[in-house]
């Protein structure tokens, strides 16, 4: 049980702290970037510092719900799609500082918020847990094609991040649900969705 805590206490500082790698190429990587007033790089990067922030919270979603998680089949679908959302983080971090952006200074707290809504989730049961991982990565792809869709017409970098995002996104719901989601009650995801609001007008500024 130690040692256990130890190895999740490791991987907080790890998502919160080190930097992200992926392992595959960044979507925008032979991409030219385009030329924008203040204002549009100003809301790109607002935009972008919330699918960061996004991603931050989906990592402690999904530590949560793996520590939780009672099928050991589970467990491993729940840490191999927190393994693409590291990528997310490094193509997300990197369109960030290269637009002269910071991340959100409210990551810690709301991956605090995540991971303690995640072992909630898990303790409920696996099917409860896995329906709440697909609802979830149904509410992120509406924000992706929200924000695909308020992005300048000439930001082909962003866009090609946020499509496959939404790509890998659409594949996690459907593994969810696969494994057997359970469809949750509308008024829980009503609660969702009016949390996913304060985050993003948070993250969006700060």
């Amino acid at each position: 049980m130690f040692d256990r805590t130890i190895v999740e206490f490791d991987k907080i500082l790890k998502n919160l702290f080190n930097k992200p790698l992926s392992t595959r190429p960044h979507p925008d990587v032979n991409i030219q970037d385009g030329e924008f007033t203040d204002d549009e790089q100003k809301h790109i990067i607002g935009l972008m510092r919330i699918n960061h922030c996004g991603e931050i919270c989906a990592q402690g979603l999904y530590q949560g719900q793996a520590i939780t998680a009672r099928d050991t089949s589970n467990k491993q679908a729940f840490e191999e799609a927190a393994y693409e959302e590291v990528e997310h983080l490094a193509w997300t971090e990197q369109r960030i500082l290269e637009l002269g952006g910071k991340t959100s200074i409210l990551n810690p707290l709301f991956y605090a918020g995540s991971l303690a809504i995640g072992i909630g989730a898990g303790l409920l049961g696996d099917k409860w847990n896995l329906g709440f991982l697909e609802e979830t990565e149904k509410q992120v792809e509406s924000h992706l094609v929200d924000h695909l869709n308020q992005l300048p017409e000439h930001d082909n970098k962003s866009k090609a991040i946020l499509e496959q995002m939404k790509i890998d996104e659409i594949k996690h719901a459907h593994m969810a649900h696969d494994f057997g989601a359970a469809e949750l009650p509308s008024f829980v995801k009503n609660i969702m969705q009016a949390t996913s609001k304060i985050m993003t007008k948070a993250a969006y500024r700060l």
